[in-house]
């Protein structure tokens, strides 16, 4: 089963993970990270293919994906 890891640390919260996810199983939280951003997360990913697009349009790295 695919799954993806969001460093909560290193996301911005500029939500084009969000945006770039073909099944919208990426979300930003409703709590803010120690430097002031709201970070995406992705809390059912049961549905996730392993598709990467997510990693692939972070502009801060944030997201590691495992097949």
């Amino acid at each position: 089963m695919a799954r993806i890891e969001i460093d909560q640390l290193r996301c911005k919260g500029c939500g084009l993970c969000t945006i770039a996810c073909p099944r919208k199983l990426i979300q930003l939280c409703e709590r803010v990270n120690i430097q002031g951003y709201t970070p995406a997360e992705a809390p059912n990913l049961e549905q996730c293919t392993g598709c990467a697009l997510c990693a692939e349009i972070c502009p801060d790295v944030a997201i590691t994906v495992y097949k």
